[in-house]
């Protein structure tokens, strides 16, 4: 059973982003993995496409590991 859950504050303890806190905006269990605002940004090349008219790479953030 975990014991995060959304709107938690959590800090980092290991990685590249060692040391800094985040609030939990999504948390995915079977997975045990979270998404938390601000840490683990991951760049990701775009296609463009209708919708979006300028492709590119995109900053965005990325699952962590709850242990």
């Amino acid at each position: 059973m975990n014991k995060i859950k959304k709107n938690d504050t959590v800090y980092v303890l290991t990685g590249r982003d060692k040391g800094k806190t985040g609030k939990v905006f999504h948390v995915y269990p079977q997975k045990e993995r979270a998404m938390v605002e601000g840490i683990n940004y991951v760049k990701k090349h775009v296609r463009k496409n209708k919708q979006d008219q300028q492709g590119g790479i995109v900053q965005k953030e990325s699952a962590i590991q709850l242990s």
